[in-house]
């Protein structure tokens, strides 16, 4: 295990406040409280920021077991780094921030992470929103500190029910743990509550409806993931992935699925069981993208804002934030305008000159 700075993909240069790479045309100065909308008229409202990309499991499908590179200590955005770039982001109309990583948990200072969040307004006066996506076994621990501070939702990963099979996934024997910290988010009255599990054939596949019935259990929504090309090995096998029609297909066996209206930029479908009040949601990334409507920006552990999760440009912002005479907010800006205005249609996942990421997941936030 070696801890080594990493540079991965294309990466920008910070912008001039005046000429930033991707910038609006002359005649138009963007200033704080304009929306963030690219070139294809979609409007940016969601950050998802990894505080970390450590993790204290080591699923098949994003990390190797042993031999990781972990980002330099000294790489890793500081609080108040943190905070600046989102408070630049509030005032461009961000309205939802989703922690992430790696584990956001092991993060020691998650708890003000949060707190400083959660005390952001945008434009209009309002609270930003405050989400975050963990594997859950800090969780009763920390939960009751984490909603004082305003944790406002959360999405708790749980592929398996089987002990054998979490322990051959994970390369971990945490089952129980993370079940208590679904138990614990189940009792906190955080609400929506989501389960993610990726779908995968001959492994899991076999266990949708009882992932299901475990989510209702817990008064929670399951949301099954296509699997995508994002492990660090890059090993990706269209064929091992199940889709969302399979997926579908399996639940329609045990429930009635009525498609619910309304998605909008979330990334997940959903469906209605048996009429509701309960749901179940699919992110079918590869076989049903949703590029379209994409409202999601990146920001990596180590400062590189990412404008698509397979991205292979990267927007660095640690030498704005890290300049003699300290961060420039006039800067912060004008690289989340150049990463926004530089975003493609799409990930062209199904095109045969695909690149997959050289960052793993765990690198790039979930």
């Amino acid at each position: 295990m070696t801890t080594v700075p990493v540079t991965i993909g294309r990466r920008m240069p910070a912008p001039t406040p005046s000429g930033a790479p991707g910038a609006p045309a002359p005649g138009h100065r963007a200033t704080p409280g304009d929306p963030l909308v690219d070139t294809h008229g979609r409007v940016h409202r969601d950050l998802r920021i990894s505080l970390t990309d450590r993790c204290s499991l080591r699923c098949t499908y994003c990390m190797p077991e042993q031999g990781n590179e972990w980002l330099a200590k000294t790489s890793i955005l500081t609080l108040d780094e943190i905070v600046q770039i989102a408070r630049v982001a509030a005032a461009d109309g961000i309205t939802t921030f989703r922690l992430t990583g790696g584990e956001p948990l092991l993060r020691t200072d998650i708890v003000e992470v949060v707190g400083r969040l959660a005390a952001l307004r945008g434009p209009d006066g309002r609270p930003v929103q405050i989400a975050m996506t963990t594997n859950g076994i800090r969780l009763p621990e920390l939960l009751p500190a984490l909603v004082d501070a305003g944790l406002d939702r959360l999405n708790i990963s749980l592929d398996t029910l089987r002990p054998d099979r979490f322990r051959a996934l994970t390369r971990r024997d945490r089952l129980d743990d993370v079940l208590d910290g679904i138990a614990a988010a189940a009792a906190s009255g955080l609400r929506p509550l989501k389960l993610n599990a990726v779908a995968m054939r001959d492994v899991n596949d076999d266990e949708l409806v009882d992932l299901v019935e475990f989510a209702i259990a817990h008064d929670a929504e399951m949301r099954f993931i296509e699997q995508m090309p994002l492990d660090a090995g890059h090993t990706w096998d269209r064929t091992r992935m199940v889709t969302q029609e399979e997926i579908l297909g399996a639940l329609s066996r045990r429930w009635t699925l009525t498609a619910m209206p309304g998605r909008g930029g979330a990334p997940a479908a959903r469906w209605l069981l048996d009429g509701g009040p309960h749901a179940v949601g699919v992110i079918a990334s590869v076989t049903a993208p949703f590029c379209g409507d994409c409202d999601r920006l990146r920001l990596t552990a180590d400062g590189q804002l990412r404008n698509c999760l397979f991205s292979t440009t990267e927007y660095d912002l640690l030498p704005i934030l890290r300049a003699p005479a300290g961060g420039d907010d006039r800067q912060i800006d004008g690289m989340l305008r150049s990463c926004v205005c530089g975003k493609l249609p799409g990930h062209a996942i199904n095109d045969p000159a695909f690149l997959q990421p050289a960052r793993g997941m765990n690198a790039i936030g979930g």
